[in-house]
């Protein structure tokens, strides 16, 4: 079956970084494009980031353009999040995510990976 396990989260000071993985098992990784969401207490989940099968498309909320970059390896079945300069806002439960295309991710999830910024 499929298993998305994502790791890196944390306890960060505001301006700080941190490195979200999630690693894939179970599935052809290199035809699915890859996504990150997050939810913060009290909050729905919200979409963070996308990247294509390929790698050469990318897609991100606003709130995160020019902090925050997603990139994939598929030789290691695995999809990286780099979060830069993060903000309390930041703070939540991050999930890894796949499916066919950006508008229907949510094919499987992680069990997610708290992050927490401090101000």
């Amino acid at each position: 079956q499929v298993q998305l396990v994502e790791s890196g989260g944390g306890l960060v000071q505001a301006g700080g970084s941190l490195r979200l993985s999630c690693a894939a098992s179970g599935l052809t990784f290199s035809s699915y494009v890859m996504g990150w969401f997050r939810q913060a207490p009290g909050k729905s989940r919200e979409f963070v980031a996308a990247i294509s099968w390929s790698g050469d498309s990318t897609y991100y909320t606003d709130s995160v353009k020019g902090r925050f970059t997603i990139s994939r390896d598929n030789a290691k079945n695995t999809v990286y999040l780099q979060m830069n300069s993060l903000k309390p806002e930041d703070t939540a439960v991050y999930y890894c995510t796949d499916g066919n295309r950006v508008v229907s991710l949510g094919l499987h999830w992680g069990q997610g990976t708290q992050v927490t910024v401090s101000s």
